[in-house]
């Protein structure tokens, strides 16, 4: 049996592929990128959402700027706070499930074990305060059927990214001076996709739990490690990948230094978490590679 799905920032980075997911699947599925729906306007998101009555609404549509977000954090808000309010209260007006896709970055990144799904949050930046805000909405409107999942270092070919960049630097650059003091997981958005599809289908089917879950790749790893692993994909001379630190890169927005989330919570929705982000990166290589040297 098919099953209706919304897609709010269909034409975002994950958007894109989990639009082609759940089309390969033959879902019935409504993508509307940004200009289709401002989540922001509780009217437009309620007639929407009543409108095409889905089963699952997955909200991809955020604002990803962090550096910008610690200037107009109050605009940062309406958009990663308010806006998934909205969708709240029209799924809990319709029923729908909804999924929240959130970010690392409601911890403090501070911590030397991976934190799990219930560590307690302390975002330091306002990207970090405005995407909690999202989280805290969602699970206070619909605490049997709101999700949340939190990813960090995405990568994909339908936008720009880590990945791609280095890609692209690596045919322009001599060497290139990359931080090795922050550790993370870099997430391919087609993995992250096809557990957003698993975890709404397992809620659709009373098996997942509501609340929070963590989207990224299993294993470890530093940026600078990281861009090594892109040059020997591509054949190039990983020696001219340098390390240096954070310092070296002073922004608005604190990076964490530790982005490293636990994946424990998986197991109660009848789900494996996602696989280690090497086997991910070769997988994903070639059409990155394309999508950056067509």
């Amino acid at each position: 049996m098919t099953s209706t799905w919304l897609i709010t920032g269909a034409g975002g980075m994950l958007g894109k592929d989990l639009m082609a997911r759940l089309t390969a699947d033959m879902e019935q599925v409504v993508g509307l990128a940004r200009g289709d729906l401002d989540i922001t306007d509780p009217d437009a998101v309620h007639e929407t959402v009543a409108e095409h009555r889905p089963d699952v609404v997955v909200n991809c549509a955020a604002w990803t700027a962090v550096d910008d977000a610690e200037t107009q954090e109050a605009e940062a808000l309406r958009i990663n706070g308010h806006g998934p309010r909205n969708l709240a209260a029209a799924c809990a007006a319709t029923g729908a499930k909804l999924l929240q896709v959130s970010t690392d970055y409601v911890f403090a990144g501070d911590a030397v074990s991976p934190y799990a799904e219930d560590a307690p949050t302390a975002p330091r930046s306002a990207y970090g305060r405005t995407k909690r805000a999202g989280e805290q909405a969602v699970l206070a409107a619909l605490p049997h059927s709101g999700y949340v999942v939190r990813t960090a270092w995405l990568y994909g070919a339908g936008g720009g990214n880590f990945v791609r960049t280095m890609i692209k630097l690596e045919s322009v650059k001599d060497t290139l001076d990359v931080v090795d003091d922050q550790r993370g997981q870099p997430t391919w958005t087609v993995d992250l996709a096809d557990r957003l599809v698993r975890l709404g289908r397992s809620a659709l089917n009373g098996v997942a739990p509501a609340g929070i879950y963590h989207g990224t790749s299993t294993g470890e790893t530093t940026w600078f490690d990281l861009a090594r692993e892109i040059f020997l994909l591509l054949g190039a001379d990983t020696e001219r990948v340098r390390p240096t630190t954070s310092a070296a890169y002073l922004r608005p927005a604190p990076r964490p230094s530790y982005s490293v989330l636990g994946h424990d919570r998986w197991a109660a929705a009848g789900l494996e978490p996602i696989r280690g982000w090497r086997e991910a990166l070769c997988e994903a290589f070639p059409a990155m590679a394309a999508a950056e040297r067509p």
